[in-house]
């Protein structure tokens, strides 16, 4: 028996759960994990209950999966650059704007804008959703952003000011424009008057929190 075919069934069936864990978020997040059955998901993909039931003991068990995927996603990695925190921080209003700009495109991505929907819905109802959402979406993207805050008070790039605040006031606005995106896309509205906000908030955050250079007469 060569490599190729001992491999293969494992392909497969790597493949076939990739596409049940694909099938069920795109359920979830229209009809919600609850209203969602197994018979469902199975419907959807053209195959038997059985089928499913090789891969996943039950449907909390695909929601246990989608779950680790969301500390994955790429909400949660905003900052991933290969150049050091004190060059980045040097980037100012530049790394603001890459910030804003990724949760723009987020919010227009089929498989993140899914997975922020489950979130959002299963936020009440999982603790462990809950948690992944205070550390990974909320505290990890906080602290981080607040820490360059800080290097760039301490470049003289921004006032001296409250860094956590500064994050805290800097992020709640690009949630607030995701959740409307994903509320106006789900009723089939124009997202025309939001789109722009993502940008008009960094022009005015930064504008707030410069550093005027004082000019020399001498």
């Amino acid at each position: 028996m060569n490599e190729q075919s001992v491999n293969t069934p494992l392909s497969k069936g790597s493949k076939t759960k990739e596409k049940i864990v694909k099938t069920a978020l795109k359920l979830f997040s229209a009809k919600g994990f609850k209203a969602t059955t197994v018979r469902d998901i199975a419907g959807a993909m053209g195959v038997k209950q059985s089928a499913l039931y090789n891969h996943f003991k039950n449907k909390d068990e695909i929601l246990e999966t989608l779950i680790a995927d969301l500390t994955s996603s790429a909400i949660v990695h905003l900052f991933d650059s290969n150049k050091e925190p004190q060059e980045v921080a040097k980037g100012g209003k530049a790394l603001l704007a890459g910030i804003a700009t990724k949760f723009k495109l987020l919010s227009f991505d089929s498989q993140n804008e899914a997975l922020f929907k489950l979130l959002m819905q299963e936020m009440f109802r999982n603790e462990r959703v809950r948690e992944i959402y205070n550390e990974y979406f909320y505290q990890e993207n906080v602290k981080k952003l607040s820490s360059y805050f800080f290097m760039m008070m301490q470049e003289e790039l921004i006032k001296s000011s409250d860094p956590l605040l500064l994050a805290n006031e800097f992020f709640s606005p690009l949630f607030f424009y995701q959740m409307q995106v994903s509320l106006l896309k789900m009723d089939k509205k124009s997202t025309s008057s939001v789109v722009s906000l993502f940008e008009k908030h960094v022009e005015l955050f930064w504008d707030n929190i410069k550093l005027e250079k004082q000019t020399s007469l001498f």
